[in-house]
């Protein structure tokens, strides 16, 4: 039986069976592996992350998988604020690999950011590479995964970084708590099916299911036995830290018969609000309380796709359960009632609620003078391919521009100073205004290709207007920004308007993320201040779009210091 591979800093108290270790991780659990370490060991966190292939059985269908230590999700990271942790990845399988640790800032180090061709080349067959940061200023549920292909597929799992000693949480102590991380399962070797969709010029096979904690629940068939369950007592508040690690699929959340309370997104406190769902873009990460104030019974935990454009999607629902003590395994579950898969109102009503929590201890420290604006378009295009059988391929853009990966690390490009690996001239704005969510646009799709960068000033405070556009369809855009969180002042539906829209801007609580949904034929403005320098990817994180070229980065010029300029890279930095 292989053992769970912790932290030195947890072994060092207990070894635990994957089999025996119970669904929540108790407060025990905290005071053995955190607690009882001195201020030396409590400081450094070391995992071990061996990249191999393990079969794994779902929905009545056996296959091979890419996991992390035979795992499937993958093991949780744990460590505190302030800690430093030092992650030695080894690469067993036959494909190129690279990790990253979604959220995580990576202040001046984005050696260890891990997007493939972006800071870093990818661990290729038999390669190890270290992954060395520091969590400074961050606390919460934030993740990993792979960031190359469609690995994440299989490869991901949780960060949970536990606020210093003597800081408690602003909102009441949960008596236990647990990780919830949505998934997609397919039935299929993923990686042959991207490649055969890219060869004909068509999208991929949607999933075949999703997955909580790698499992689909009892609404699928084989699946009795690969249902997650919560045991949980009465008249107790538990933490559930949500995680939507989904390739594709916006999903909405919630238990049945039990409010949930929002107290932190994305890593980051927020002001407290009861809701009986809550959605998340895939990437984004949700803390709720959940009390336990029901008559005794078993109750499904659900999730489901949101969708309001037309777009297929894998519209099945993932089920899980919160069983009270004591309650028989024979009890049939409640299944809790989710919005539609395309209420666009609850959507919007839910994103609107979303506040950060402004306190003196956890401020908003939203830039008020803004140095220099953006505004990039979304679309979807449509490209001539004479290699695939449609004799064209569909592609994606940002102000029309279909970025292309490089075959070196633009991070070390930028570092070394290597011509001809990228050019900084990323625009501004569109090349062309037109009306950007009016009727379909199906005309005149090409798009312009290249490997394009915005170059930014070091500490220049930025407000980017994200557009949505009816290219091909209009749709929602979950958009992930590495090495920074930023601050969602506004959304809207239909055009951006630069007259009137600012006007309502939040600049006071607004919500603070790394990952903001662009609303379907709308848009979202965020800001954030460009204090880390480096090259830092921002991309769609729909797997599908990223893959067409809906993507694009910065780089952010080091500052007047070298403690505001990049670190140099580590010694075992790997080689394209």
């Amino acid at each position: 039986m292989k053992m769970i591979r912790y932290p030195s800093f947890m072994q060092s108290h207990h070894c635990i069976k994957p089999e025996k270790y119970p669904s929540f991780l108790f407060l025990f659990l905290y005071l053995l592996g955190f607690l009882g370490q001195s201020p030396v060991d409590a400081a450094v966190k070391k995992y071990q992350f061996d990249v191999q292939m393990k079969n794994v059985s779902r929905l009545c269908n056996a296959k091979p998988i890419v996991t992390v230590n035979g795992m499937f999700p993958g093991p949780t990271v744990y460590a505190r604020e302030g800690d430093r942790v030092i992650i030695n990845v080894t690469n067993h399988v036959q494909y190129n690999l690279s990790i990253h640790w979604h959220g995580l800032k990576q202040y001046r180090n984005g050696w260890a950011d891990g997007p493939a061709y972006i800071t870093q080349c990818p661990m290729q067959t038999g390669q190890s590479y270290v992954y060395d940061f520091n969590v400074t200023g961050q606390r919460g549920t934030l993740w990993w995964h792979a960031h190359i292909l469609w690995l994440r597929a299989t490869v991901y799992g949780a960060i949970v970084i536990l606020p210093q000693p003597g800081k408690p949480y602003p909102f009441p102590q949960p008596y236990q708590e647990t990780n919830i991380v949505l998934g997609e399962w397919w039935n299929g070797d993923v990686e042959t099916a991207v490649n055969q969709a890219n060869k004909l010029g068509a999208p991929p096979p949607m999933s075949d299911a999703h997955t909580i904690n790698g499992k689909p629940g009892p609404l699928f068939p084989c699946s009795e036995k690969h249902t997650f369950v919560v045991e949980v007592e009465a008249g107790k508040t538990y933490l559930l830290r949500i995680i939507n690690a989904a390739l594709n699929d916006e999903l909405f959340f919630g238990i049945a018969g039990h409010d949930m309370t929002v107290v932190e997104i994305d890593a980051v406190y927020t002001k407290p609000f009861t809701t009986k769902f809550i959605l998340l873009g895939p990437g984004q990460t949700t803390n709720v309380l959940v009390k336990t104030n029901q008559s005794p019974n078993r109750y499904f935990m659900a999730a489901a796709p949101f969708m309001d454009a037309p777009v297929s999607v894998d519209n099945k629902t993932v089920t899980a359960i919160l069983q009270y003590k004591g309650v028989p395994n024979t009890v049939i579950p409640i299944l809790p009632k989710l919005p539609l898969p395309n209420d666009t109102s609850h959507a919007l009503d839910y994103n609107q609620k979303l506040r950060s929590l402004n306190t003196p201890n956890f401020p908003a420290l939203v830039p008020l003078k803004v140095d220099r604006r953006l505004f990039y378009t979304i679309g979807l295009g449509i490209n001539a391919c004479p290699t695939c059988v449609n004799g064209t391929n569909l592609a994606a853009s940002i102000n029309n521009i279909t970025f292309v990966m490089p075959k070196t690390a633009l991070l070390k490009a930028h570092y070394f100073n290597i011509p001809n690996v990228f050019r900084t001239d990323f625009p501004d704005r569109p090349p062309k205004p037109f009306n950007y969510t009016g009727v379909p646009l199906t005309a005149n799709l090409g798009t312009s290709t290249g490997t394009r960068l915005s170059r930014v000033k070091f500490n220049t405070t930025i407000e980017l207007v994200l557009q949505d556009t009816n290219l091909l369809t209009v749709e929602s855009h979950p958009f992930h920004l590495h090495g920074y969180n930023f601050f969602v002042v506004g959304t809207g539906v239909g055009n951006f308007d630069p007259n009137t829209d600012p006007a309502k801007f939040n600049l006071i609580d607004p919500p603070e993320r790394n990952t903001v949904g662009v609303p379907t034929g709308g848009w979202a403005a965020i800001r954030f201040r460009a204090d880390n320098p480096g090259v830092w990817f921002m991309h769609c994180h729909l797997e599908v779009h990223t893959m067409w070229g809906l993507k694009m980065a910065f780089v952010v010029e080091n500052g007047n210091t070298p403690e505001l300029s990049v670190l140099p890279p580590p010694k075992d930095y790997p080689s394209c």
